[in-house]
């Protein structure tokens, strides 16, 4: 059925009255950021990666799931470049110029995503790799007592 239009009398057709809301009319963000972090997850199985500002705070994030790819196809180096390159562009209309890179995972799309979002002329002032390895890994089983 949908809401109806409510018209006042002896106003003109286009104006609404005021009780009924309308969509904002802006589509991006009016703060400006200059400096980034981009943070890289990459597993076997799929490439997520998140922008934020230097106190932490998520601007931007994608995955190769939310991009359609779906099964195998998302732990790929294709998907990660894509999902760089999509971050990329929302980067670009954030107005960042520079950003410090956070690599974590031993996926394929480690570097694909990186170079993704190279590609869209944002510097990178660093790049670290977080990838948790174990201090001494998993324990062997117990002696059979025989």
């Amino acid at each position: 059925m949908g809401k109806k239009r409510i018209v006042k009398k002896g106003s003109t057709e286009g104006e609404v009255a005021a009780g009924v809301a309308t969509a904002p009319a802006t589509t991006s963000s009016k703060k400006r950021y200059s400096f980034g972090i981009l943070h890289v997850q990459s597993t076997y199985n799929n490439t997520k990666v998140l922008l934020t500002d230097d106190a932490g705070n998520a601007l931007v994030a994608s995955s190769s799931g939310a991009l359609g790819f779906s099964g195998a196809k998302k732990g790929t180096p294709f998907a990660a470049a894509k999902v760089g390159e999509t971050v990329g562009l929302k980067a670009q209309a954030l107005g960042i110029q520079d950003v410090s890179v956070i690599v974590r995972g031993v996926g394929s799309g480690r570097e694909s995503a990186i170079r993704g979002f190279i590609s869209k002329s944002i510097g990178i002032t660093a790049i670290k790799d977080t990838t948790p390895v174990p201090f001494n890994g998993p324990q062997p089983k117990k002696a059979r007592r025989v």
